[in-house]
This record gives C-alpha cells, sequence and structure tokens, in this order.
C-alpha cells in the first residue's frame, strides 16, 4: 500500500539539512531502485522554485511499504529524523486516484 509521509522542519534547519542529506538522498534512492516511490521532495520555506537563503519548511515522501508500521519504521530511521531536521513526521496511508 502507499503511505505519505509529511515532515515538518525544525526552525533554522538549513545546515542540518545540509549534513543529513547525502545519506538521507540514498535511502531515497534505494526506494526510488526498488520502483516504490510515487512522489517525494521538499516544501519550499517561501513560494518560490528555489528559495535561496529561505531554505525548506519539510517534506513530502508517498512510497509503497508493506504496512504503516514498516513505513513508520522507514522514516524513524531515516538521518532526517536522527539527525534532528525534522520537527514532526506524519504517517498515513495514501490511495493515489489521479493520474
Amino acid at each position: 500500500m502507499l503511505y505519505a509521509i509529511v515532515a515538518e522542519d525544525v526552525a533554522n534547519s538549513t545546515e542540518k539539512r545540509k549534513a543529513a542529506r547525502p545519506a538521507h538522498l540514498k535511502r531515497i534512492e534505494q526506494l526510488v531502485a526498488d520502483g516504490r516511490v510515487v512522489v517525494a521532495g521538499p516544501f519550499p520555506a517561501i513560494d518560490s522554485p528555489d528559495p535561496g537563503p529561505s531554505g525548506v519548511a519539510g517534506s513530502l515522501i508517498v512510497a509503497e511499504f508493506d504496512s504503516i508500521e514498516d513505513a513508520r519504521a522507514w522514516i524513524d530511521a531515516d538521518p532526517h529524523v536522527t539527525q534532528g531536521v525534522f520537527a514532526r513526521v506524519s504517517v498515513k496511508p495514501f490511495l493515489k486516484t489521479v493520474p
């Protein structure tokens, strides 16, 4: 089943994101290689495709996992969680209807 992982960053997360990003991307790339990602990416902190120094406010990952417990375990082990980038994370079942 698909699960939406919605995360909100801590305030002033830019430096923490930079430090955690390589390991975070490696984990995402494995999900992509396994054909499990529908969409993934950050929420810019401002209304711009290049938020510059405003940075990022959080992230969205929609991916396939065997269960909600597996999705939660996956994100709980992610560097953005373990290195303090995310202040809050929500994991919810997701039904893709379009396209």
